[in-house]
């Protein structure tokens, strides 16, 4: 479609940033990743057109190498994702009075809208690869740290499932692919230590503030205000060595809602938490332990337009959605309880359930425009999870 109206194409290559986690049982590899993939911004008089994708995989593998510091891992995953692709000014609006007068800036098309809600996710995509990893030991510590790489090709096996507004967006999820990492790994010799394991487990939150302030704003331009409180789907990875606590959250926090008979409306935030605390009550299988986290938090909130044209008349068109946004630190001290319940006769792993109750503290003022929107993101946060830990 560019080439018709003689434009560059859309330049090659993304960026992968991610998380995950993976555990050996014997030669057998389990794992899970969750990531975001960033296009290359190309340019189209004062626009900017670019795309990025987040994925959520399992990983099953098995190890070429006995167990050890080196290993080779061949692996394939199978997954859902989302994908956003937007044609948005260079200088995009950052006055919100301005933005909710006339919010149709560009054009955003988005596939499984996790903006929405983590729950959103959907559409199958799939890995294929080779891992090598090394660990490194850490002096008087029984973890290692590991560093890592992944060699392989990603593709949506099915066609046409990632099709929007008349065209094809297959291969914004398929290519080879290169990735470098780092991590904390447990030897094997340590593997089966009591008292140092680590595990990943599904999180489920609930926040306890509405945006007051924004629907205050909302109401005046006449567009309907965002009901209830939000909630989010997480990922948590939880480690332990002699009651030490250390981890990562990750999760996502949305709110929906119409705006206008022919405008939708959605209020995210995304949040990443690195932890540590002390597990400082066991008895058999019940835990009760405290962590404090410090990490990233963004906000984004977009106005778009229900009905949309489909290419090539939207690109000529092109005025249709909006979004503001903003990031900034987080900070958040929990308390939580949990309690393991072994799942097989070797116990070689648990299934855990555990609670929590938190407070966020926005460190930053998160502002869409001129709107601080920091109160909206502090306050209480009350989880349940429920994972495997070997």
């Amino acid at each position: 479609m560019l080439s018709d109206r003689g434009l560059s194409p859309m330049r090659n290559r993304y960026r992968s940033y991610g998380l995950g986690y993976q555990a050996r049982i014997n030669d057998f590899v389990l794992g899970f990743e969750l990531s975001q993939h960033q296009s290359k911004t190309s340019h189209f008089d004062e626009f900017e057109i670019k795309y990025r994708t987040s994925r959520a995989l399992v990983n099953v593998g098995y190890a070429l190498t006995e167990e050890g510091k080196f290993q080779l891992i061949h692996y394939m995953s199978l997954g859902v994702g989302y994908l956003n692709f937007e044609m948005l000014p260079s200088q995009q609006t950052q006055n919100l009075e301005d933005f909710l007068s006339d919010p149709s800036e560009g054009f955003v098309l988005r596939e499984n809208n996790i903006q929405k809600g983590t729950q959103y996710f959907g559409d199958f995509l799939t890995e294929i690869g080779f891992q090598l990893s090394y660990d490194f030991d850490l002096p008087g510590r029984k973890e290692a740290f590991e560093v890592l790489a992944k060699v392989g090709y990603s593709f949506s096996p099915f066609e046409g499932k990632w099709q929007m507004n008349g065209l094809s967006f297959d291969n914004t999820q398929s290519g080879a692919f290169v990735r470098i990492g780092a991590g904390i790994s447990l030897p094997d010799r340590n593997f089966f230590y009591k008292d140092a394991s680590i595990g990943v487990s599904l999180f489920r939150g609930f926040h306890f503030s509405k945006p007051d302030r924004l629907n205050n704003e909302l109401l005046q331009k006449g567009y309907q205000p965002l009901g209830g409180t939000p909630s989010n789907w997480g990922l948590r990875i939880l480690g332990e060595t002699d009651g030490l606590l250390y981890g990562v959250d990750v999760y996502n926090s949305a709110m929906k809602g119409q705006a206008t008979n022919f405008q939708d409306q959605s209020l995210n935030s995304l949040r990443v938490y690195a932890n540590a605390g002390m597990k400082f009550f066991q008895f058999k299988n019940f835990a009760v332990g405290a962590m404090g986290g410090l990490g990233y938090g963004n906000i984004r909130y977009t106005l778009s337009q229900v009905e949309k044209p489909d290419f090539p008349e939207l690109f000529e068109q092109r005025y249709f959605d909006g979004y503001l946004k903003s990031s900034g630190l987080m900070a958040k001290p929990e308390v939580l309880v949990e309690y393991g319940i072994p799942m097989t006769n070797r116990k070689l792993f648990d299934l855990v359930l555990s609670a929590s109750a938190g407070y966020e503290v926005a460190l930053g003022n998160y502002r869409l425009g001129e709107l601080g929107m920091a109160q909206f993101l502090t306050g209480p946060v009350l989880g349940f999870s429920v994972g495997v830990r070997p």
